[in-house]
């Protein structure tokens, strides 16, 4: 198991190399970043000037290995708008994503799983059918739809929560459900799926004989042997974390990494994207690795195909 976590270690360090060798070619593709740091019509001298503080004077190549050098030593460059090192904006602007995302995922995970289960114990009845059709209404509403439907209700016309910023938990309440939505439909439908495939194993049948009580078949039995999917769709919902944030933080203005990373690419803020994406890259490649740990941690037979 060890070796087979190794390899995969090497990988994702292989998989983070190619994403800091392509994005940073492809942030200079994409424009020239000083055309968006000084005024139109400025003289060719003035963007001149800019361009030698900044370091992008320099013939591509040499710009390519002074920043590998720099993220040898920890330094990943500062913002070309605010002069700052992107270190210290991820620093300042990551909790709000951690805190949106975090409310998600519990809501998710909380309403999720038992919905799914009950969605698969009744599959023929109308308590599943009502399940299964509220997951495929949520995994279809487009996430601004929902968030501009819920500023329209609860802000304006009842004023019970707040429409934007991050001041106080109210503030995260409805961006959190207009993000979990999605993720709860997805978490129904693949926990319904994963349990309908183990309900009829003989091994829940052994435990019921054996007298045990329904919620512990159910839950010790049927829902361990069920999880290695459901682990899987919980884990690329982390995995996805900044992609899945970045509408939902643009409607709230909740001002998280999200909302950082687009304004970088609109402004062609080329460290603070290139950080972005090296964090997403290393976040995917983090919870793979945690999720191959789970897979062992639940299902003994994971260990021994490993083995």
């Amino acid at each position: 198991m060890a070796e087979y976590l190794a390899k995969r270690a090497i990988g994702g360090l292989i998989t983070i190399s190619v994403v800091i060798i392509a994005v940073f070619f492809a942030t200079r593709l994409s424009g020239n970043a000083v055309e968006f740091m000084v005024p139109p019509g400025s003289s060719p001298e003035i963007m001149r000037s800019v361009a030698v503080e900044r370091g992008l004077d320099q013939p591509l190549l040499a710009q390519f290995f002074h920043y590998i050098a720099g993220l040898m030593t920890g330094d990943f460059g500062a913002s070309l708008s605010e002069k700052r090192p992107v270190v210290r904006i991820y620093a300042e602007r990551l909790p709000n994503t951690l805190a949106l995302f975090g409310y998600a995922m519990v809501l998710a995970v909380a309403a999720g799983l038992p919905l799914g289960i009950a969605a698969a114990l009744d599959r023929k009845g109308a308590v599943g059918s009502a399940i299964m059709t509220i997951a495929f209404i949520g995994y279809a509403t487009p996430n601004f739809v929902l968030a501009i439907l819920m500023i329209l209700l609860f802000s304006f016309q009842l004023h019970w929560l707040p429409s934007s910023g991050t001041g106080t938990p109210l503030h995260f309440l409805m961006p959190a459900i207009v993000l979990a939505l999605p993720m709860l439909a997805e978490i129904v439908r693949f926990t319904r799926n994963a349990m309908l495939d183990v309900l009829g194993q003989d091994y829940l049948r052994t435990a019921r004989a054996k007298g045990l009580p329904e919620h512990m078949v159910i839950g010790k039995h049927g829902l361990r042997n069920a999880a290695v999917p459901v682990v899987t769709v919980i884990g690329l919902q982390v995995a996805g974390m900044v992609a899945r944030c970045v509408l939902v933080e643009a409607i709230f203005a909740t001002r998280g990494v999200g909302e950082l990373i687009v304004f970088a690419t609109i402004g062609r803020d080329y460290p603070v994207l290139q950080f972005g994406v090296i964090f997403i890259a290393a976040l995917v490649v983090i919870v793979s690795l945690i999720v191959d740990l789970l897979y062992a941690v639940i299902d003994p037979r994971v260990r021994v195909a490993a083995s």
